[in-house]
């Protein structure tokens, strides 16, 4: 972990907050405010937030008044993300979010240790960075971005990790999404325990 990470908890590096629509996996549609934590050493090269990268480019903000801030919002759902967020100690964010009441949602790639009390976590692992076994064992939504045809063996690799009850979906890579959309109908259609997810905030223009 950077030096310049609290490893306390107690401040994060915030590359941006903002309420809007979830735009991807089951949760998709629903109002969230966001909490973009800066710093990742996944770096997938389609990756469209790559200004999250860097902890230069964030502000370091004390746990609890980005709770506050979050609160203030109608919806209840509060989306942390990145980034990679487990880069970091997330047990007081969760903490300061669960004091206002509000529901917790992960995002990550999985390749670090699971910290901070989430009602719904998405793991989405990426081929070149391995996700950790004990963070598939806990996601409530297995989300495998699609880019090629090879990545469908990497979709069926990480599911025999995850719990039975866990819901799996495939979301196509946004760059090859016309060509690579007809390629995810097809392999659902011939495996249904798989679900699509869209970027929907794309299409709707929001963030």
């Amino acid at each position: 972990m950077d030096e310049k990470f609290d490893k306390s908890g107690e401040t994060l590096p915030i590359i941006e907050e903002f309420y809007s629509i979830q735009g991807e996996g089951i949760n998709a549609g629903s109002a969230a405010y966001f909490i973009r934590l800066a710093g990742c050493d996944v770096c997938c090269e389609w990756c469209d937030t790559k200004q999250s990268w860097n902890i230069n480019n964030a502000t370091i903000c004390n746990v609890e008044e980005i709770a506050q801030r979050a609160s203030k919002e109608k919806s209840h759902n509060v989306v942390v993300t990145g980034g990679e967020p487990l880069m970091h100690n997330l047990d007081k964010l969760c903490e300061s979010l669960e004091r206002q009441c509000l529901s917790v949602w992960l995002e990550t790639s999985g390749t670090h240790p699971l910290s901070g009390n989430f009602d719904w976590i998405c793991v989405s692992p990426k081929s070149h960075k391995e996700p950790l076994d004990e963070v598939l064992e806990q996601a409530n939504e297995l989300k495998i971005v699609i880019k090629s045809e090879e990545d469908f063996k990497m979709a069926e690799k990480y599911a025999q990790k995850v719990a039975a009850e866990c819901i799996l979906v495939l979301q196509p890579e946004w760059e090859n999404h016309e060509k690579v959309s007809k390629l995810i109908i097809e392999y659902v259609k011939n495996h249904p325990v798989w679900k699509i997810s869209i970027q929907t905030h794309k299409y709707l223009g929001v963030r």
